[in-house]
């Protein structure tokens, strides 16, 4: 808002919603004499909005700016774009469910996705549509995000067979954002073949991504721990491959042995996918090669699972966990939403913080 108390509203905001809410900042701009002065105001022609059912024929019909728009109402918290995102994913649902859904981990430098970028551009040369999901983390402090990883994938991004949408974490654990298992729906729909769920740079522990794929992609460098770091429970056991990147130049080598080394680690793990032997491979996703083995094996993986009728039942699974992590959801935010419960626990932060209470007595007055 600026000093004269007008509003500057974005290009595209839910109808009837107040224009205050969604208003930019006019901020001054200081010039190198000291003075300042407010900046000039462009009147754009306002874009047209859309309802569910504008945006499902859209995005079916190949428009990428409406499944951006749609994925868009499914992350935001404001309730005209709620209600939007419910009908969308209503309409959506029984056009969903075809696409291969592959989640892409690993630490932070591994080359994630300079590898997706890579898989993609090698996958729309085949003919399939890709869609890529992009999570990047949020500050603890300002909850902002850079989202880069669509500037990553510069090639990728300029391919109309491709869809590239980079969506914050918000903080939300697990390596995804909140809302990724919708926008998956929205994909499919749009009739994306492909669907790559790209994690923030993850740890040992941050796997919910397992929970939402069909195949899971742990993606290593060489040199990443010791022999007891590889045999640790958590990332490493779930996965149904592991590819060890930037096996290229002088690091051939390092690279290959770091692949017998996890081959032998998976060999003791316990398989988290009943018949499948999770497999350790080796790419150079700078250059190109391996990169061709690792979807071999996604593709493998699927038919294996089809031929042995337990593809659905294992996505029937997942939606059952979809529920309840929604359901998980919703109950925090109405406890929060409560104002007797935001007052009795500002209450019982305060004797907390006071130590006249014990946190576990605390709890157990808010349960009650």
């Amino acid at each position: 808002m600026s000093e004269d108390g007008h509003c500057r509203s974005p290009e595209w905001h839910p109808k009837g919603a107040d224009k205050k809410v969604y208003a930019g900042e006019v901020v001054k701009v200081v010039d190198s004499s000291g003075g300042s002065f407010a900046p000039k105001r462009f009147k754009r022609p306002r874009r047209k909005g859309y309802d569910s059912q504008e945006i499902l024929a859209g995005l079916q019909a190949g428009d990428r700016t409406l499944l951006a728009r749609g994925i868009t109402c499914v992350e935001s918290e404001e309730r005209t774009h709620r209600e939007i995102a419910k009908s969308l994913l209503a309409l959506s649902l029984p056009h969903s469910g075809k696409s291969i859904r592959v989640g892409i981990t690993g630490v932070p430098g591994a080359g994630k996705s300079q590898f997706i970028e890579c898989l993609g551009k090698q996958l729309c040369e085949e003919g399939y549509r890709v869609a890529v999901l992009a999570v990047d983390p949020s500050s603890t402090v300002t909850g902002g995000s850079i989202l880069g990883d669509k500037t990553r994938m510069e090639d990728l991004s300029r391919d109309l067979r491709a869809f590239i949408r980079p969506s914050p974490s918000s903080c939300t654990l697990g390596g995804v954002a909140a809302k990724t298992r919708e926008s998956i729906v929205l994909c499919e729909a749009a009739g994306y073949d492909v669907v790559l769920v790209e994690t923030v740079g993850v740890g040992q522990s941050e796997v919910a991504v397992r929970s939402m794929v069909d195949f899971f992609l742990l993606v290593q460098i060489a040199g990443a721990g010791d022999d007891l770091q590889g045999i640790k429970k958590g990332v490493v056991e779930m996965a149904d491959a592991i590819v060890v990147n930037k096996a290229d130049g002088d690091n051939v080598n390092r690279a290959r042995l770091a692949t017998v080394e996890y081959s032998r680690v998976l060999h003791y793990l316990h398989p988290f996918t009943e018949g499948w032997t999770p497999r350790a491979l080796s790419c150079s996703a700078l250059e190109g090669t391996g990169v061709g083995d690792v979807w071999d094996t996604v593709v493998e993986f699927c038919d294996k699972l089809k031929s042995e009728d337990r593809f659905d039942s294992i996505r029937a699974e997942q939606s059952v966990k979809w529920l309840r992590s929604l359901l998980e959801a919703r109950l925090l935010e109405a406890f929060y939403s409560d104002d007797k419960n935001a007052t009795k626990l500002a209450s019982l932060e305060k004797d907390v913080s006071n130590k006249s209470i014990a946190v576990v007595e605390a709890l157990d007055q808010l349960m009650e």
